[in-house]
């Protein structure tokens, strides 16, 4: 499915980015471009992310 539709980015390539140590959309954004333009997918990257301890919302 994809997550992104601005960089064309699917859940796969989001979940290897969280398997390879992603833990905020920022850092999502920066392994793999999701939610680095318009940031319409930052809800879907949260929810993709799990539930995290901590308050950062990035």
């Amino acid at each position: 499915m994809f997550v992104c539709l601005c960089n064309g980015i699917t859940s796969q390539v989001v979940a290897d980015a969280i398997a390879g140590g992603a833990s905020t959309t920022n850092q999502i954004a920066a392994a793999c471009g999701a939610g680095a333009e318009c940031g319409r997918c930052r809800r879907t990257l949260r929810k993709l992310l799990g539930p995290r301890t901590g308050t950062e919302r990035s």
